[in-house]
Formats: structure tokens, sequence, C-alpha cells
């Protein structure tokens, strides 16, 4: 992940609004963002979501209750969420949450296009369960 592009505005405040689900980040340029969990969690710009090129991101399902736990700062160019289902993987830099803020509303309509287009649902009881890995012990009698 590169560091910081000089030319990105740095926040001056972040908040989790728990209740709303919405990570509030305001910059030094006066732009304040509201982003969803879940629109934090769909975007995530971790390598098991974005895949390693264009094309295969993986449609990240059934997140629309997906709560942030926890945000840790990571040095002074970052943040690093966990997600109530688990996923932490993902660092999301100052110029990347200024780009999910300015682009917000063309990315979630892509969200949701593709969701409609590969036939997906962002509600978690919809979602298929992964099938089970096999393996031992998995026979309860």
């Amino acid at each position: 992940m590169a560091g910081l592009d000089k030319d990105t505005p740095l926040p001056t405040g972040i908040t989790l609004h728990r209740k709303s689900r919405v990570l509030e980040v305001a910059f030094d340029d006066d732009r304040r963002f509201e982003l969803p969990f879940e629109f934090l969690r769909v975007y995530s710009p971790s390598a098991e979501v974005r895949g390693h090129g264009a094309g295969q991101e993986t449609l990240q399902q059934g997140k629309r209750d997906v709560d942030i736990v926890s945000l840790e700062p990571v040095g002074n160019y970052a943040v690093k969420p966990t997600f109530s289902d688990g996923h932490d993987s993902g660092l999301y830099s100052w110029d990347y949450l200024y780009l999910l803020g300015c682009n917000q509303g063309e990315m979630w309509q892509d969200y949701l296009d593709r969701i409609a287009h590969e036939g997906g649902t962002r509600d978690p009881a919809l979602v298929p369960p992964p099938a089970p890995k096999g393996g031992c012990g998995s026979h309860h009698h």
C-alpha cells in the first residue's frame, strides 16, 4: 500500500457512530464524510476483498448489519478497523478514506449493481453459508 499522497487532506477527526453504523471523517479541507460501516466493509482495501488485480474482487455479501468493533490507528497514515464479522485485514489510509468519501455515491451504486447482477444480497440471513470444509470430528451422534 502506497504511503500518503502529499496532496491528500489530513483527517482532523474520526468518529465512530455505533448506533447509526457510520464512520465520520472530517478532513482539514473542511470536508466531512459519513461512511457507513457496510460501505467500508464491502470496499475494504484488503487483499481478500480486492483480489490481486482488477476484476478479481470478491463480491462481499450480507454485510448490511456489520459493525466496527474497534478502530486502531496505524502510524500517522491509516486506521485499521476490526469488523464484527471478524474481518480485520484492511488498512484504510487517509487518501483511501478520502477517495471513498468523494466517490461514495458512485461506488455504492456500483456495489448495488453488482449485487443485483450477481444475484447477491446485502442481508446476512439470506447469504448461503460457506460450504463446510469437511475434516475430522464433524459427525455428531
